[in-house]
């Protein structure tokens, strides 16, 4: 079968395409034809050797941990009515820049005749992890929500959510285009991330009572710069580090604020969780009250452009990986 291999760590350049055995689908697996992968920012974390105490991937290896496309054949254990439908699962860390991959059969999710491959491709992590993060954080309605990072692939999913909810909106993205698609998707007020003042602007916008959920999918400097605008007995939620790091905030900080934390651990699924999940928001989509937002898809062999179009922070949205 055809494959994208990182075969060292490094930069975008080390993956690169290869031919490999086809897998075979063990006990409480499937064999799926893959059509479509959803490419992350942690994947060109990983790709560069970040968070081995979290992904103890070791090169060569496939990159790609979340699929959609057609079951080919299940192994044993597994109901056969599953063979020929149309799917998304989890396969973690690896395994999915590839024609064919294994995904356990508690991962699957079936995907609806009115969402494309790449639509659900889009959110078999960003639907799934945001759909967590607002149950993790109990957003509810007349609530004010701070999202940091609005315009990127799960950011454009929690506006979404969030408004759904009832929440009123307050995201922060960086520059004009990136900002005008945050109001496109339904905020409320949109904050430059690129102004000096981005904080005090944020601020006015949230009022007086503060943010009743800070949302931070950037961490760093720009999730701790965020903090202060939690209101008294809020929630903030550290889950994403495309800046490096997760915010570094003061535990005792917090409790003296009454402010609950919450981290990437907290959005940790099993993979009956993770397919419930995905399930949830692929009917969203074909409900149309979820629109995934594609910045651009990249074949198979183009990988390594597609980790560089992430990596550049210029796309809107998601990048998808087509086979």
């Amino acid at each position: 079968m055809r494959a994208t291999q990182a075969i060292g760590f490094g930069g975008p350049d080390v993956l690169v395409p290869a031919e490999l055995p086809d897998p075979v689908a063990g006990p409480g697996q499937v064999l799926v034809s893959v059509a479509a992968v959803d490419t992350i920012f942690v994947d060109t974390q990983v790709r560069r050797g970040w968070g081995r105490e979290f992904f103890p991937v070791a090169p060569p290896y496939v990159p790609g941990g979340g699929i959609a496309g057609t079951v080919r054949a299940t192994g044993e254990g597994v109901d056969p009515a599953w063979t020929g439908r149309r799917v998304v699962a989890s396969v973690g860390i690896s395994g999915g820049y590839a024609e064919l991959a294994l995904a356990p059969a508690e991962a699957l999710a079936a995907v609806p005749d009115e969402v494309s491959f790449t639509d659900a491709a889009a959110l078999v992590h960003d639907g799934v992890t945001s759909a967590r993060l607002l149950e993790t954080t109990g957003l509810g309605p007349g609530e004010q929500v701070l999202i940091l990072g609005a315009s990127g692939g799960m950011g454009t999913v929690l506006v979404q959510l969030a408004k759904a909810a009832g929440a009123r909106v307050v995201g922060v993205a960086r520059g004009e285009r990136k900002t005008a698609l945050v109001r496109e998707l339904g905020a409320d007020a949109v904050v430059d991330a690129a102004r000096p003042d981005w904080v005090e602007q944020a601020r006015g916008a949230l009022g007086a009572a503060g943010a009743d959920v800070v949302l931070d999918g950037v961490g760093g400097e720009v999730g701790l710069a965020a903090f202060p605008l939690v209101a008294t007995g809020g929630r903030f939620s550290a889950h994403g580090a495309p800046t490096g790091g997760f915010a570094a905030v003061d535990p005792q900080d917090a409790q003296a604020r009454g402010i609950r934390l919450l981290g990437i651990a907290d959005v940790q699924l099993t993979d009956t969780e993770h397919a419930g999940l995905a399930t949830r928001a692929l009917r969203a989509a074909a409900e149309g009250l979820l629109r995934p937002v594609i910045g651009a898809t990249f074949p198979l062999e183009r990988a390594a452009e597609a980790h560089g179009a992430i990596e550049s922070r210029e796309l809107l949205g998601k990048t998808v990986i087509t086979v």
